[in-house]
């Protein structure tokens, strides 16, 4: 369906029913396979870029090499390590891929994760650190101009405005899909790329969290997915540290590691318990007597196993026009949620203050009035 043509049916106010369903044909490729193996044995590994895509450019290097690198090192550590593991590249040489291809060859092998491997660069050359993102709608300005960044290689795809269904990855407004989009994978990658951000920090990468945003390689994938920006080549000393072999084997390994312990707790979850339903649940929350404030720092249409650090007080969920909010933290005071918020953002910096009053979901506005009110 062509983005432009639903934007013009909301405006219109036409029945949003049909427009959504229209939508949700054109974004999943018929091919799609819902994974259902209950253990992870097969991994792709998308090298971005390519051939006469080189991606960002630094002074010296070119993002499509730096990013070959260090996903044929992936694979390399994967074959070694975790033999029980088939992997599988949408790349492995200089070669161009259109975006679509990267994702049909994960569907097409019935993968159990698809890790999409890329350099960022900012007009601001002071910028660093390692970012992960799993798809969704994008909350920030610089989530959307990175998204745009890794989309526009479709322009150099023959027919490509008829392959992606009139998807102008220039205008903001096409990025409208994603906000009506359900991802059956979205916890599940979210489990993934915070392991992925956790090991950069390990290595004392600069930690930039993990973020939502629209990406067209993301959008047509049947697993759990993740896009990882191994950091800012356009920053010269991130750029020198890019090009060392040593430092690319640093960023595989850490990759690695995070795959192995996500391997191991997919593995004991399975599939089926990881999106299992929880027919006891329901959208109000039992044990939130009175005031109180919360972070939401993820929804989903499904019920999943997500791993919350101790210090947020673990998470709850709740479902919210027939989605399920993942809140972590608790407290009785805005002012105490705005400094919670601080600290939750550095994970999820696309996470944002909800406000309950017994159990039952309220603006943050009446929460502040009644707070108000009992002074």
């Amino acid at each position: 369906m062509n983005v432009n043509m639903l934007v013009l049916m909301k405006h219109n106010n036409i029945t949003i029913a049909s427009a959504i369903l229209l939508t949700i044909i054109a974004i999943y490729p018929a091919n799609s396979i819902a994974q259902t193996s209950k253990t992870l044995t097969k991994v792709v590994i998308d090298a971005g870029h390519g051939g006469k895509d080189p991606g960002a450019l630094g002074k010296k290097a070119k993002e499509k090499d730096i990013v070959l690198d260090v996903s044929l090192r992936l694979g390399q550590l994967i074959k070694d390590s975790l033999p029980s593991i088939e992997t599988i590249y949408t790349r492995d040489k200089d070669v161009f891929i259109p975006l679509n291809e990267r994702a049909e060859i994960a569907n097409k092998s019935a993968a159990d994760l698809f890790i999409s491997i890329h350099a960022n660069a900012s007009l601001d050359k002071t910028t660093i650190g390692a970012e992960v993102y799993v798809l969704g709608l994008h909350r920030s300005k610089d989530n959307l101009a990175v998204a745009q960044k890794e989309n526009s290689v479709i322009v150099m795809e023959d027919d490509y405005t008829n392959k992606y269904e009139g998807f102008d990855p220039t205008q903001p407004e096409s990025y409208i899909i994603f906000e009506l989009m359900q991802n059956k994978y979205l916890e599940q990658s979210i489990l993934m790329a915070s392991m992925s951000q956790e090991s950069f920090v390990n290595i004392e990468r600069a930690d930039r969290g993990i973020k939502q945003a629209g990406f067209l390689v993301l959008r047509q994938t049947s697993m759990p997915s993740i896009l990882i920006e191994l950091g800012f080549i356009s920053n010269a000393e991130e750029e020198e540290y890019l090009n060392k072999e040593e430092s690319r084997q640093e960023l595989a390994y850490s990759i690695f590691k995070a795959l192995r312990l996500y391997k191991s707790k997919y593995d004991s979850s399975n599939s089926a318990k990881m999106i299992k339903e929880n027919d006891a649940e329901s959208n109000k929350l039992g044990d939130d007597a009175g005031l109180c404030y919360r972070i939401q720092v993820a929804t989903s249409p499904e019920n999943v196993s997500l791993k919350i650090p101790d210090i947020w007080n673990g998470f709850k969920t709740m479902i919210e026009d027939g989605r399920k909010k993942y809140l972590v933290g608790k407290t009785s005071t805005y002012s105490e949620a705005k400094k919670l918020l601080t600290k939750v953002k550095k994970s999820y910096p696309d996470c944002f203050i909800v406000a309950l009053y017994d159990g039952e979901k309220i603006s943050v506005r009446q929460a502040r009035k009644k707070e108000d009110d009992k002074k």
